[in-house]
């Protein structure tokens, strides 16, 4: 069985994805996935957070949340219809900007059809990090100047929303090296940096969640997944568990270098990722499904992957 925890659509996140939610759906059963996450990001609520292609197309910051009841609506549909042949998964990324969108994301996150959110961080000091160089050099400037600086405050910042909101899955945890002009080098090398990161990964394995091994890096000409190497290895250590994500902005992006991930976490010694897995037991409109940690041995994946 392969899977993807983390996936958008171009339907409701048009600035930034292409396809339909439905031609997402079609395509992962196509790669033969057993399990789809269907998270596309949450509304924004603040005009200053909008991004700049957004704000030349004049997006109305009060578009996003009937942009998202429209999306629970529609993948309630594709979980119906397409219940025999893939397990759908109904969730959000969230987005940690600033502390105002704690309460936010609690608020979505309590709607009976969600099932569960990404915790993710893209932002340090209100600026997009994974954006392009210009806003990221923006935010280096604000954080001192320094590539410590800015790692610094996005692994602080990420530990604001891990304690505030303790997601299920976190997303992509080391996005920050992203348009860094060295992004394979180890955050060992950047002084109290490497302390924040144990310290943030400690948490996510004390309170139970998942920290996803995202490929989308790959696509983008990391040399690594997310999070790279060193950080999955003192995962390994401090007993925390994987799941596994495409992050996908279109259909082609689907289980997209799967391969090279497995094959990646093969070399660190995992021998079993996890899934979500709902449980439609005592479930009605007005109450959640249960939803539990399945766990899936990595061979099982490989074997989805080459059998397709």
């Amino acid at each position: 069985m392969a899977f993807s925890m983390h996936s958008h659509s171009g339907q409701f996140c048009p600035s930034h994805a292409r396809g339909t939610l439905e031609e997402m759906v079609q395509q992962a059963i196509k790669r033969n996935m057993t399990h789809l996450a269907l998270t596309e990001h949450m509304p924004r609520i603040n005009v200053s957070d909008l991004y700049p292609e957004e704000v030349a197309e004049g997006v109305s910051i009060s578009e996003f949340i009937p942009r998202h009841k429209a999306y629970l609506q529609e993948v309630l549909r594709l979980r119906e219809r397409y219940q025999k042949e893939i397990k759908i998964i109904i969730g959000f990324e969230g987005e940690w900007i600033t502390r105002q969108y704690g309460s936010t994301i609690k608020s979505l996150a309590h709607d009976p059809a969600v099932d569960f959110f990404i915790g993710s961080v893209h932002h340090v000091h209100g600026v997009p990090i994974d954006h392009n160089a210009q806003l990221y050099n923006q935010a280096i400037r604000l954080s001192g100047g320094t590539t410590q600086g800015i790692y610094a405050d996005y692994y602080d910042l990420q530990l604001e929303m891990l304690v505030e909101l303790k997601p299920r899955v976190v997303g992509h945890f080391d996005l920050i090296k992203l348009l860094n002009a060295d992004p394979g080098r180890s955050p060992k090398e950047y002084g109290k940096v490497w302390k924040k990161i144990q310290r943030n990964l400690q948490f996510i394995v004390e309170y139970g969640g998942l920290l996803e091994v995202n490929s989308s890096g790959l696509r983008k000409g990391l040399p690594e997944p997310y999070p790279g190497r060193i950080i999955c290895e003192e995962v390994i250590q401090l007993g925390g568990r994987f799941t596994l994500s495409d992050d996908s902005h279109s259909t082609v992006h689907i289980a997209t270098n799967y391969e090279r991930v497995v094959h990646f976490l093969e070399t660190i010694g995992v021998q079993e990722v996890y899934v979500l897995e709902r449980s439609d037991r005592h479930h009605d409109s007005e109450r959640k499904a249960e939803l539990f940690v399945k766990a899936v041995p990595l061979s099982v994946v490989k074997a989805a992957l080459s059998s397709e």
